[in-house]
């Protein structure tokens, strides 16, 4: 018999003037995720189809799972619109379970089948009953539940049922620039903006020789780590070594986090206008330190007129980990490499500082200048999820 893995669309189906642009850019998310396997793929505004491989199936199931856009996902077997043959390949799924009771649920939305739904119902149902021995039904909580979809051309059986990432696709959003520092929680912020359809960049602050090397492969490969959630990922390496030391040279050290973090964003706005960004994104989580008080952020956004999105602001700390675990970034985010908003971190960081202190203090330095030479040396390494990555290779 044939099958095939029957996607459904989930939040995308409440789309409406837009709703093909959404399903057309699942279909080349898919598609570009599924370019080594041998599928072919269908999709109307409903479903999507995918023809498979009985040998690819759990290598392809693994690549859809991390689309986002798909809310869930069944692997049907494929009939013709015939009562006869429904009820034989209805039989075959029953057969091949341990249950004891089930449940048949039926959408017709051909309407020129004969028989409604709830009369395929009660042929099914009694196929069953009268063939597999001490079957009972049970329509509330049935150990099998067998799903009969009759459409226009072929009618879909199936009984499993998988979660997929929901959201949107990515792509169906603009480009957003994550501050991706390697600790755990801004890769998870980059997943949710991604979940919400947003195409990442990401943006990495290094100290060299105050952060090391060790500490550039960890965000590379956390950035990897996102890239499996899409297709691949610019990956724009900040020397911020000169602006860090004249803020610790020239600033008084309680203030030195706020005005760093100052430096950051007007670097981060340079960033997105230049790479056609739309929003700068951060793993903040609303007093989770001392630059993340509402006072601090306050202070630290007042340079920029770019939206942040701070996807964890009001998650604690194990509702982050779960996430960070879930998307298999945890261990790689604690692996003892320092960044460079760790590396200096004063002993007593001021928690609420003043916006005129502030200003005062990082005018003490030309950071304009410091900036502006910067922005212009960043290196932009092209990250793919593929283990064939050259991560030495810079665009």
């Amino acid at each position: 018999m044939d099958k095939v893995i029957l996607i459904k669309y989930g939040e995308l189906s409440t789309k409406k003037g837009n709703r093909n642009f959404f399903i057309n850019t699942l279909y080349k998310n898919i598609t570009n995720k599924l370019k080594k396997y041998n599928v072919q793929i269908r999709k109307d505004r409903a479903h999507m189809y995918i023809e498979f491989l009985d040998s690819e199936l759990e290598e392809v199931k693994s690549c859809i799972d991390k689309v986002f856009g798909i809310h869930k996902y069944n692997i049907a077997t494929i009939v013709s619109n015939d009562i006869e043959k429904i009820k034989n390949t209805v039989l075959e799924f029953a057969e091949n379970a341990n249950f004891k009771s089930f449940k048949i649920e039926t959408k017709r939305s051909n309407k020129e089948f004969p028989l409604h739904s709830y009369e395929v119902n009660n042929v099914l149902g009694g196929h069953i009953l009268k063939n597999v021995s001490g079957s009972i039904v049970d329509v509330h909580n049935p150990d099998l539940l067998i799903k009969v979809e009759i459409r226009e051309n072929n009618t879909y059986i199936y009984s499993s049922e998988y979660f997929g990432s929901g959201g949107y696709p990515v792509g169906t959003q603009s480009t957003g620039m994550l501050m991706l520092s390697g600790g755990i929680d801004s890769p998870v912020a980059g997943y949710l903006a991604m979940k919400r359809g947003v195409k990442l960049e990401c943006v990495y602050f290094e100290a060299i020789p105050h952060t090391s090397i060790e500490a550039r492969n960890k965000v590379i490969d956390l950035t990897k780590k996102l890239a499996e959630y899409t297709d691949s990922i610019n990956l724009h390496v900040v020397n911020f070594t000169k602006i860090q030391e004249k803020i610790y040279k020239n600033c008084r050290s309680d203030y030195c986090i706020t005005i760093m973090r100052r430096m950051m964003y007007r670097i981060m706005e340079n960033i997105c206008k230049r790479h056609k960004g739309y929003v700068i994104i951060n793993g903040e989580s609303i007093g989770q330190v001392a630059s993340q008080t509402l006072t601090s952020m306050s202070v630290i956004n007042s340079v920029t007129n770019m939206p942040v999105i701070r996807p964890v602001a009001c998650l604690d700390k194990l509702e982050i980990i779960d996430i960070a675990r879930k998307i298999d970034t945890y261990e790689t985010s604690i692996l003892p490499y320092e960044d460079c908003c760790t590396v200096f971190v004063p002993k007593h960081p001021a928690i609420n500082p003043k916006y005129d202190t502030a200003v005062f203090e990082e005018e003490k330095f030309d950071y304009s200048t410091l900036i502006d030479e910067a922005v212009e040396n960043i290196n932009t390494i092209k990250v793919s999820s593929q283990e064939n990555n050259e991560f030495s290779d810079l665009l």
